[in-house]
């Protein structure tokens, strides 16, 4: 039985990031939204409470039944979660004097406790909070204070029941990895095998019993994801699986071609189809984004169905939703309020009467790329920078046609060839050129020009969540620039843009 940590998110920005640092520890955990408790399993071996917007003061603060966890299992309460048991165990919380934001030290440690085991005096921590645990009930102890937070770190005395004030799932906190290693193997006796070897052995098995001699379709789309599916579900049922590739003419420059051939040598049952005109046809004249990816996802089941239907007797949809996905299209305070929609969680439509799987829907996108090299993926395919789903259609602002398709493939084709060609292709987390909609005048020779321009993005990230800019070499974006404008007929300036997401988004559509 693979052991687990449940995580109560409250809203946190970091509650991604907490989950993230406890796998880094070889140890599975699942998140769920405060208001979507789980089922309480014999294989869950702890309880971390995340951190909230929300100040517990609030009439409209996230409540739960801590009698569920409270002296069930070893919990773990960050920031608010420290703030919410304090709080309803008879403390008091107030807004403080000082507003705590940023790098703070322990000036106390009590290194005996076992949460804090091998954590030094003064160690450095990340702090985000404008409420304080000003009192707290007897039977709490106080384990670490720092020059303004006496009480930033507690235990209720005789249960496994621990509450810090400060977050050790960033970097800043120092000594935060040791502080969920204590949490996890010293007080939830974690066994810390959850590692991409297991995972390989335990989805193939779990494939061959849900599968059978089933047969399964699945769209890739020459991404990290979709590949690492094919290949799991590849060595689960062999050729029984039916993977396709469309070309919706939205692609890289020579992407479809290249593609194709990297799947053939992998062994995998593929079948390649064109379908240029038909979504170009239907994004004529479109210039809303959303319309825009609409009318793609419309047309591509209508492309991907009519291909399914020449697998004679296939019961499954196979896709490559991972778990950013499935965390993202559940939000904590409601559907409303869900960050945005992914394709890969929105069901099908009543005409596709398959049933789906999806064998990575507990994986971020780094695990992805762990699993795929367990499995003898090429570093080509692992390493290639993530690509929207409606392709260049939202990298070219306001309405999309085979001219301006052709003019952004070239520029980004020399773009990605010239971060290849300097070494720093995959020292960037995504790159890609956009096609702006506006004219700007230039000179060439002695003639005046009004062409468009192009911007060049790229972006440092480890999941997309959150993304700063790459500063890129001078010398190399001068290079990049020059060839572009000099050899595509139509681009007659380059900009590279400098926003970091938040608040600018990776994409600009």
């Amino acid at each position: 039985m693979l052991e687990k940590i449940i995580i109560l998110d409250f809203g946190s920005q970091y509650t991604q990031l907490i989950a993230r640092r406890v796998r880094e520890l070889n140890v599975y955990c699942e998140i769920h939204p405060f208001n979507h408790l789980p089922e309480i399993t014999p294989d869950v071996k702890g309880i971390i409470l995340s951190g909230s917007p929300y100040s517990v003061r609030q009439d409209d603060a996230p409540q739960i039944d801590l009698s569920n966890y409270h002296e069930k299992f070893p919990v773990l309460a960050v920031c608010y979660g420290a703030q919410y048991i304090a709080q309803h165990m008879g403390g008091e919380v107030q807004a403080s004097t000082i507003r705590e934001y940023g790098r703070a030290n322990l000036n106390y440690v009590q290194t005996e406790n076992k949460l804090l085991s091998k954590i030094a005096l003064d160690s450095q921590v990340w702090m985000s909070h404008g409420d304080t645990i000003t009192v707290i009930p007897d039977n709490f102890e106080i384990i670490a204070s720092t020059d303004t937070v006496q009480c930033a770190a507690y235990q209720v005395k005789g249960t496994s029941t621990y509450a810090i004030q400060f977050h050790p799932e960033v970097t800043h906190s120092t000594d935060g990895k040791q502080l969920l290693e204590n949490f996890l193997v010293d007080i939830c006796g974690c066994a810390q095998d959850w590692t991409a070897d297991l995972f390989v052995e335990t989805t193939i098995a779990n494939l061959q019993e849900q599968l059978g001699d089933d047969k399964v379709v699945l769209g890739l789309s020459g991404g990290v994801d979709s590949s690492v599916a094919a290949v799991l579900l590849h060595k689960a049922i062999g050729k029984n699986l039916h993977c396709i590739f469309v070309d919706n003419g939205l692609l890289r420059k020579d992407e479809y071609e290249a593609v194709l051939e990297q799947y053939k040598h992998m062994g995998l049952n593929i079948t390649g189809i064109d379908a240029k005109e038909r979504f170009l046809s239907q994004l004529a004249g479109v210039t809303d984004p959303e319309l825009k990816r609409k009318a793609i996802g419309r047309v591509f089941i209508e492309v991907f169905d009519d291909a399914a239907h020449e697998v004679q007797d296939v019961k499954w949809l196979a896709q490559g939703t991972i778990y950013p996905d499935v965390i993202e299209s559940v939000s904590v305070k409601g559907p409303s309020a869900t960050i945005k929609s992914h394709h890969n969680v929105g069901g099908l439509p009543d005409f596709m009467k398959l049933k789906v799987v999806e064998p990575l829907n507990t994986l971020f996108k780094d695990e992805v790329r762990r699993v795929g090299k367990t499995l003898g993926i090429a570093d080509v395919i692992l390493g290639r920078h993530p690509f929207p789903g409606p392709g260049l259609a939202i990298r070219i602002l306001g309405d999309v046609t085979q001219e301006k398709v052709d003019i952004l493939q070239e520029a980004d084709a020399i773009y990605i060839n010239n971060l290849k060609e300097a070494g720093l292709y995959d020292q960037v987390w995504q790159a890609g050129a956009i096609f702006l909609p506006v004219h700007s005048v230039g000179v060439m020779g002695d003639e005046r020009t009004y062409e468009n321009v192009i911007c060049l993005r790229a972006v440092e990230s480890v999941d997309g969540m959150t993304a700063d800019w790459c500063h890129l070499p001078y010398p190399v974006l001068a290079k990049i620039s020059n060839e572009i404008i000099n050899k595509v007929k139509g681009i007659n300036r380059v900009v590279y843009d400098i926003s970091s997401k938040p608040p600018a988004t990776i994409e600009w559509e």
